[in-house]
């Protein structure tokens, strides 16, 4: 049972004519009569009466009637919807990023994405560098964003965000003192680490460029942690700018600039290359670059043929 052999039982039971209907629909008599043979084939019971050239309802067709015109409208229902789905953006996005990233970064392109389009819902999953890659690849979100590099042919990788990781004291500490220092004056200090990550590899490299080794006081998986760790006076550590923005500003931490040394980190956007993008996805992807991208569509519905109700 398809939908054309749908439409055309309810222009024959609207028009009263195998004739009339064939003319509404551009094809033959022949044509709208096999369709209707098949129709009633695979129901198992004659829809019209053919008297005389008159076309009327049989019991069957009476009882049919009702149904077909709700597959019809949910059909119709379907396509609008889906339609609308590419023309305006929304539906839900899911985007997975690890603690520092959901609280300093996210948060102004999530605001700027749901001012332009509030019937998107979106949401965040917390999860670390290794977690995130792993669920976009297996399609469990539509997005991540992952420190620099990325590389795995699956993936597309559009830069969002850059920034410096820089050293944290607490204000109170003895470098907090200096407007510089020297590497060799880190070493002695007790260091807080991320337990993995890029930063982790970022911080390791330094300290093996300058032939020195940490001296580690914790390993923390939380920046948020690591920031009250430093307060406490557990330590010192190197942190991305970003998040320690406002806790500078109110005097509790303070980054010191180390001679010779620059940290760069670079964020990106990660998603499949395979996996098709909603209108919605798009407009979140040209928000989080700050580019404008062409507009890849899916191939718009339309009425097919042989579509099967059930």
């Amino acid at each position: 049972m398809d939908f054309e052999q749908l439409r055309t039982f309810m222009e024959v039971s609207r028009l009263r004519s195998f004739s009339r209907a064939a003319e509404k629909l551009m094809v033959t008599q022949p044509a709208i009569s096999a369709q209707i043979r098949t129709l009633e084939n695979e129901v198992g019971a004659r829809l019209f009466d053919r008297d005389g050239g008159k076309v009327t309802f049989t019991a069957a067709g009476k009882v049919f009637e009702p149904f077909a015109e709700h597959c019809l409208q949910c059909h119709n229902h379907i396509l609008t919807t889906v339609g609308e789905l590419h023309r305006t953006p929304r539906g839900e996005i899911s985007v997975s990023a690890n603690e520092a990233t959901s609280l300093y970064v996210l948060p102004t392109v999530f605001a700027q994405f749901k001012r332009q389009y509030t019937r998107v819902g979106l949401s965040i999953v917390r999860a670390d560098r290794v977690k995130t890659i792993e669920s976009v690849l297996s399609r469990e979100v539509d997005f991540g964003v992952v420190s620099l590099p990325v590389k795995d042919a699956r993936l597309l990788v559009d830069t969002v965000h850059r920034d410096e990781i820089s050293l944290v004291t607490p204000a109170n500490h003895p470098l907090a003192q200096r407007a510089t220092v020297k590497f060799e004056d880190i070493v002695p200090h007790a260091l807080l680490l991320p337990t993995q990550g890029r930063q982790r590899e970022l911080i390791e490299d330094l300290f093996r460029a300058n032939d020195a080794q940490p001296r580690v006081a914790m390993e923390v998986e939380s920046s948020e942690l690591m920031k009250r760790l430093i307060v406490a006076g557990l330590g010192i550590a190197f942190l991305p700018r970003s998040n320690v923005r406002e806790d500078t500003k109110d005097g509790t931490l303070k980054i010191i600039k180390v001679e010779g040394v620059r940290l760069n980190r670079e964020l990106a956007l990660i998603y499949r290359k395979d996996k098709p993008l909603t209108r919605a996805a798009q407009m979140f992807l040209e928000i989080a670059t700050g580019r404008p991208r062409p507009v890849i569509s899916m191939p718009a519905p339309g009425r097919t043929r042989g579509t099967k109700v059930g």
